[in-house]
């Protein structure tokens, strides 16, 4: 059976959990999902090097009958020279499929692999009822085989499959949920694929497409970030054009719902509570809302929390993608031509403004490797965002809070610079007015301590003090926790 392999970047517990699964003495029904382009099928099959005892993609928008003649063909494929007929149902499809896999030779763990399982349901074809009946009557019951399906339409795999309330209650053994790459998985993919990039210019290519390895296999060797950058998502008939639509279509029924709802929080840079978003989009406040909710934050497109102090029923919601927050600062109002685009951008105050927006993103999707910094990964801690309330005489605003159960507050501070930050007075007045603001709005008696997250570090001179801690960009790349 397949081992860990080098060939898989950034993907180490991943495949040990694959390694798990495949030397578990009992039936295992593995469910792999996650965003479009996230890399779920590359895993796969490389982490098996296709030794499946049978494997099947779906059909992107066929028919029934188009679907089973695509199942009959992966039969006939796998079959070792039995030939099936095509099953007139999925209830006789699958039990072709029990039929192939009692007749295998195949030693150790029988894996098969359904890729794209939504694509293959359609109206009243029973699909997951006969996928149910396959498992519950004989496969959960066979101790060598492993069932992998697979599927970017999170909303189909989640309430189909993870909350199914009839025969797949509690079927699944094992989630793999495939999350985008950090940064320094980024940067191994990157050098594995022999691009010469720094580091701050794979935080920004980070803060433009996000962690995604289908979006930095697009980088083209020998061209500038900028330059890729153009190529990619602003030239006419570009590598990526058309990806963002493509991208919500893939994941989500009624993905326009979806889109009102990041469109209103890429407005919103600390983020809405439920109701605002309710207002923004003029959606109906109902059980399909709370899922676009949930959907979203499964993908890993908004993040939930609780801003500082506040009841759960306060909670709000923020854009955390940064391919999103990208898509509706630039490429959405900006038509594909043969001019660099996104060249001219940089270093213009429209650039600064998003630079900073998506830094901050940057920092809270990597908020585990601020706390390695600060010394305290094995401290319990929380992270909150804060804004004064609303009755507050003095306004203030912090986009990331560590409080940690050791009795300190963290109160971060996130600037990039093309060089070492340097404080200012005004600057320094500012953060100690914040934390002020803060510990008498919610009463804090614990220590606060002032972090700047910044690129290159801090520059030394009369206003630096107002810093406990200084986190640098070399300190983001270190590993996933």
């Amino acid at each position: 059976m397949a081992k860990k392999t080098d060939m898989l970047v950034g993907r180490g517990k991943e495949q040990e959990l694959l390694n798990q699964i495949v030397e578990s003495r009992e039936p295992e029904f593995v469910v792999v999902y996650g965003r479009r382009r996230v890399g779920k099928t590359f895993l796969v099959n490389k982490y098996f090097n296709d030794r499946f005892a049978f494997k099947l993609t779906g059909l992107a928008k066929k028919s029934k009958r188009e679907q089973l003649s695509n199942f009959t063909d992966a039969l006939n494929r796998y079959g070792g020279g039995q030939r099936y007929t095509k099953p007139r149902t999925w209830y006789e499809a699958f039990n072709s499929l029990r039929c192939l896999l009692e007749s295998s030779k195949k030693k150790g763990k029988k894996v098969v692999f359904i890729d794209e399982l939504p694509w293959m349901d359609s109206r009243g074809g029973n699909l997951v009822s006969a996928l149910e009946h396959f498992w519950n009557d004989w496969a959960g019951t066979q101790s060598d085989i492993v069932l992998i399906i697979c599927g970017s339409a999170t909303s189909w795999i989640t309430r189909k499959i993870l909350k199914n309330k009839g025969g797949l209650h509690n079927r699944v053994t094992q989630k793999l949920y495939l999350h985008p790459f950090s940064l320094a998985e980024c940067k191994e993919y990157i050098s594995s694929r022999g691009l010469a990039m720094s580091d701050k210019e794979i935080a920004e290519c980070y803060m433009v497409m996000g962690g995604i390895p289908f979006y930095l296999k697009n980088l083209r060797r020998g061209a500038g970030l900028a330059q890729n950058v153009d190529e990619m998502f602003f030239a006419d008939k570009g590598r990526l054009s058309g990806e963002f639509d493509a991208l919500y279509a893939s994941l989500f029924e009624k993905s326009d719902n979806y889109i009102k709802v990041v469109e209103a929080l890429a407005k919103k840079n600390k983020g809405l509570t439920r109701q605002e978003i309710l207002d923004a989009t003029k959606l109906a406040n109902n059980g399909h809302f709370s899922t676009i909710l949930d959907d979203l934050v499964n993908c890993d497109f908004i993040r939930r929390y609780n801003g500082y102090g506040n009841k759960e029923r306060l909670s709000l919601y923020q854009l955390t993608d940064p391919f999103t927050l990208f898509y509706f600062r630039f490429i959405r109002k900006n038509a594909p031509n043969d001019k660099p685009f996104w060249k001219y951008q940089i270093g213009t105050h429209r650039h600064d403004t998003w630079a900073g927006l998506a830094f901050e993103q940057l920092c809270l999707n990597h908020h585990r490797q601020i706390e390695q910094a600060l010394g305290i990964s094995g401290v319990i801690t929380s992270v909150f965002s804060w804004t004064t309330p609303s009755y507050a005489a003095e306004k203030a605003q912090i986009d990331l809070i560590i409080k940690r159960a050791d009795k300190v507050i963290n109160v971060c501070e996130m600037k990039f610079y093309d060089s070492r930050y340097t404080m200012k007075k005004k600057d320094a007045e500012d953060i100690e007015r914040r934390a002020r603001a803060f510990r008498d709005a919610e009463n804090v008696s614990m220590a606060i301590h002032p972090v700047l997250v910044t690129t290159y570090g801090l520059a030394n001179n009369q206003h630096s003090h107002v810093f406990q801690n200084v986190v640098t960009l070399k300190d983001l790349f270190g590993p996933r926790l």
